[in-house]
């Protein structure tokens, strides 16, 4: 995820913590979350709102005139979410936005599952399953919750708790907030969103394996896209996706490359 200069969103969040019903590794993810899965819903409205209030940095695509392409993307969202296998899916939002920017080649999702894909992803991208891989990709973040596994993990407990208490040092929720906007997922979380990006493909007919065909398409750019510098690259990620599909034994074949190249031709 990718917020950029976005305005203080989470200080009325965050003062409202409470730590009964902590995340713990047996829930959705694992990982030690301090953030409840109630946060990390009011925390994506919060995110939600300030985006839809800075059209300059987050231009939306408006529905109107551009029904088909919302109906398309909630298509591929909803046959992620209909397998079954997707954490969190009656709790979350799961709200799809199309952001109108032909130059940035990106996707994210918020805690709690609000999800936004700029046009110049869709665009750049050769396929349904493509797309649909990256989005399981997205979705995975959220899932797992890792924004604020990723949170816990910077601050820990005693800055928590000392927000939660009211005794939090000048500027430590202004920074907390900060470091909520410009989160930066670990190699790990890249990982397992990579491999439940799989995971959520592999019941339907697309190719499983639809995340590789993004990263395989960015070999030899000259410029890494925005994307790129807030999802760590290494280089055996390709394989490791492909490599999952075969192991949970994949059988979808399908990549709607015509369905796609109609959809993209109309934005």
């Amino acid at each position: 995820m990718i917020l950029k200069s976005m305005p203080i969103i989470a200080v009325a969040f965050s003062i409202t913590f409470s730590f009964s019903g902590c995340g713990t590794t047996s829930q959705p993810g694992g990982g030690f979350n301090l953030f409840t899965p109630e946060q990390d819903i009011q925390l994506g409205q919060e995110v939600a709102k300030q985006i839809e209030n800075d059209p300059a940095q987050f231009p939306i695509l408006p529905e109107r005139g551009n029904e088909e392409a919302y109906a398309y993307i909630r298509k591929i969202k909803d046959r992620i979410l209909n397998t079954g296998k997707v954490a969190y899916k009656d709790e979350f939002a799961w709200e799809v936005k199309i952001i109108d920017d032909d130059e940035t080649l990106n996707a994210f999702c918020t805690p709690g599952g609000h999800i936004y894909v700029y046009t110049g992803l869709i665009k750049f991208l050769d396929s349904e399953d493509q797309l649909a891989g990256v989005m399981g990709h997205e979705i995975a973040h959220a899932a797992q919750r890792h924004s604020t596994r990723q949170m816990t993990k910077i601050y820990g407990l005693s800055a928590l708790a000392s927000i939660a208490t009211g005794n939090a040092e000048p500027g430590m929720i202004e920074q907390i907030a900060l470091g909520l906007i410009n989160l930066k997922f670990s190699r790990g979380h890249e990982t397992e969103a990579d491999t439940y990006s799989v995971i959520y493909l592999c019941p339907t007919d697309y190719r499983a394996d639809g995340a590789a065909g993004f990263f395989r398409k960015m070999e030899g750019q000259s410029t890494p896209p925005e994307f790129l510098s807030t999802h760590p690259n290494p280089g055996n990620r390709v394989e490791n996706i492909e490599n999952e599909a075969k192991k949970l034994n994949c059988r979808g074949t399908k990549s709607y490359d015509a369905e796609y190249q109609r959809i993209k031709a109309k934005l």
